[in-house]
């Protein structure tokens, strides 16, 4: 079975090799045909802290690595200018 990607905005990396990813995801509404978004945190694994906040990142599902981080940073799509 493939590991699912996703692709988010890096929103806090203060604990030490994690960082947390906002992914906002869009579907439509099945009645009223409105576009609603939704968006969840995912905390994430970051080994060599290569993550800044505001960084567009692409994380890869991967096994458990403590009670909450079940995803690992596969790479830096787009570095903040802040």
């Amino acid at each position: 079975m493939p590991r699912k990607m996703m692709v988010g905005r890096v929103v806090s990396t203060k604990m030490a090799k994690t960082a947390v990813v906002e992914v906002e995801n869009t579907k439509q509404h099945p009645l009223y045909k409105k576009i609603i978004r939704s968006t969840a945190k995912y905390i994430v694994h970051d080994e060599e802290q290569v993550c800044k906040e505001g960084d567009m990142v692409r994380i890869i599902e991967c096994r458990p690595l403590s009670r909450r981080k079940r995803w690992n940073v596969l790479d830096v799509l787009r570095s903040s200018e802040a």
